[in-house]
């Protein structure tokens, strides 16, 4: 009876390994989330500097210019990751798939918490690119929303969304 039962138990165990099963998420490790929060980080940065200016340089009110900040963090981000996975012989169809999936959840929180606190800060939006106080006050609102999206990474490949789609496509 006790064979009957290790041999039911050795079945069981390979039930778990279909070929055709979906892969496990990767393990979620802090250094993952730093490494996808930075990638997020560079595509935000870039969108913001360069909608900041724009808005600026046309005289644009402070709620058109942080709309262009806003959009242009997104289409730098997503051109990021495309530009990764597209190396890896992704189709661009497909390569645009994944980048929102990648990086919408990431670049969404990056974004809320960046604009908040510019908005919060007094004179960062008044100041415009050309004084040293919207630039503190860009570095400070980008290094909070480092820290505050750094968890929603992990938490996000934890569950094999966010970046962990990313890391399926090209091995990292």
């Amino acid at each position: 009876m006790d064979h009957s039962h290790h041999e039911h138990h050795e079945h069981h165990d390979h039930e778990g390994h279909d070929a055709h099963a979906e892969p496990a998420p990767p393990a979620a490790s802090w250094s993952m989330a730093v490494s996808a929060t930075l990638h997020c980080l560079t595509g935000c940065a870039i969108g913001e500097v360069l909608g900041m200016i724009i808005g600026t340089s046309l005289g644009w009110h402070g709620a058109a210019t942080i709309v262009l900040a806003i959009a242009l963090a997104f289409v730098f981000g997503y051109a990021l990751t495309m530009r990764g996975v597209m190396r890896s012989g992704v189709p661009f169809r497909q390569a645009v798939k994944i980048a929102l999936a990648a990086d919408t959840i990431s670049i969404a929180v990056m974004e809320i918490v960046d604009n908040a606190l510019m908005l919060a800060i007094p004179g960062a939006m008044e100041a415009g690119v050309g004084d040293l106080r919207f630039w503190v006050s860009l570095a400070i609102a980008l290094a909070v929303a480092f820290v505050l999206t750094v968890p929603v990474n992990r938490w996000l490949i934890s569950r094999g969304k966010g970046h962990a789609v990313v890391h399926a496509h090209h091995g990292h």
